[in-house]
């Protein structure tokens, strides 16, 4: 019931945005090539990226719990597929699903924070899964001119009706193996990635 009510009124608020875009051309760039992107945002910024990114079957981790199912839901209906995991419950299986997703050519998208934090903390599974399969990490950010912002561990905003609203996507970030010591190093690549697109979404909006 959740799913239901919660879809159209979303759809019908994204569909009043006003978008700019940049770096579009990293996410053509590797989709061209043959290469599956692995997709990392921070918690608090899914909304809109609902939107722009609908319909294309990417593969999104959700909670094996209430909250997790009616979200299931509402992805469904923008057109993502989910793997059904988090760090607590079922993540190992919800990342095995992803290597098979992304072995049959679709796109995955990590919040690399969530689900329960702690906010702006790069967690290892996107890292861990880019060095397993060698597909590459695509960072991207967005930021809105005039949002709400929820009392959430996450800080999440939801953009108003008829905002702008600007996404900036980063170069890909490949990772080489799954060595510690490396996925250390990848991870705070991923953190500066998202702080300096973070940096790019809001010049969008001057």
């Amino acid at each position: 019931m959740i799913g239901l009510a919660a879809y159209p009124v979303l759809a019908v608020l994204c569909r009043t945005y006003r978008w700019k875009v940049a770096g579009a051309e990293h996410y053509e760039a590797v989709t061209e090539s043959g290469r599956h992107p692995i997709l990392a945002l921070w918690h608090g910024r899914i909304l809109p990226g609902l939107h722009y990114f609908r319909h294309r079957g990417i593969v999104v981790i959700t909670s094996q719990n209430f909250d997790g199912e009616w979200i299931a839901r509402i992805l469904h209906r923008f057109g993502f597929r989910t793997a059904r995991g988090s760090s607590s419950r079922g993540g190992a299986r919800a990342l095995v699903q992803l290597r098979r997703e992304l072995a049959v050519g679709r796109a995955v998208a990590f919040t690399v924070d969530g689900p329960r934090g702690p906010a702006r903390v790069v967690q290892p599974g996107a890292v861990f899964l880019a060095g397993a399969t060698g597909q590459p990490i695509l960072p991207y950010h967005i930021e809105a001119a005039s949002y709400w912002t929820l009392n959430s561990w996450d800080r999440t905003q939801i953009p108003k009706p008829f905002s702008t609203v600007a996404l900036a996507i980063g170069a890909p970030i490949a990772v080489g193996s799954t060595d510690e010591a490396l996925l250390d190093r990848k991870s705070a690549e991923v953190f500066s990635a998202l702080e300096a697109l973070e940096r790019r979404a809001l010049e969008l909006l001057d």
